[in-house]
């Protein structure tokens, strides 16, 4: 039986991990952004799985530990795309190359919301705020005492 801490890891884990691959897979250019969160969204969806897997001895301090260690790396490339040290898409900080406001996506991207509008933004809110989360959960599964 999988206990409710590793079911509540393995959502945030899927849901943080698969906004990475989205973004990163409906990218319109190719940046070291988009290659650090596509390595990154399958390093926590396969650490979601493995939440689900209860012959997997993942310890609350270890899920936790790599909770935080995702979470910070999100942080600091949302951090490095605000600032432009990544270098996003836009050179302009407008979201799209040619100084449109549409990031390549035709007409404002759709405003949808989608992978692609999300991807070719300067930064990304939605990214910001899962990685909170997970921030979060992995500092309660640290200080946890109960066994995942």
């Amino acid at each position: 039986m999988v206990s409710d801490s590793r079911l509540y890891g393995a959502a945030i884990a899927f849901a943080s991990g698969g906004y990475s691959l989205a973004s990163a897979l409906g990218a319109t250019r190719t940046t070291a952004s988009m290659w650090l969160m596509l390595l990154l969204g399958l390093v926590v969806v396969v650490h979601g799985a493995l939440l689900l897997a209860p012959s997997v001895p993942l310890a609350d301090g270890t899920s936790g530990g790599l909770m935080l260690a995702y979470a910070v790396v999100m942080l600091a490339n949302q951090a490095a795309l605000a600032t432009g040290l990544m270098g996003g898409l836009a050179g302009d900080g407008m979201g799209g190359v040619d100084g449109s406001m549409d990031g390549g996506g035709g007409a404002m991207g759709s405003m949808g919301g989608d992978a692609t509008m999300t991807a070719a933004m300067p930064w990304d809110l939605g990214m910001v705020v899962l990685a909170s989360l997970m921030l979060a959960s992995g500092a309660i599964m640290l200080r946890s005492d109960d066994g995942m």
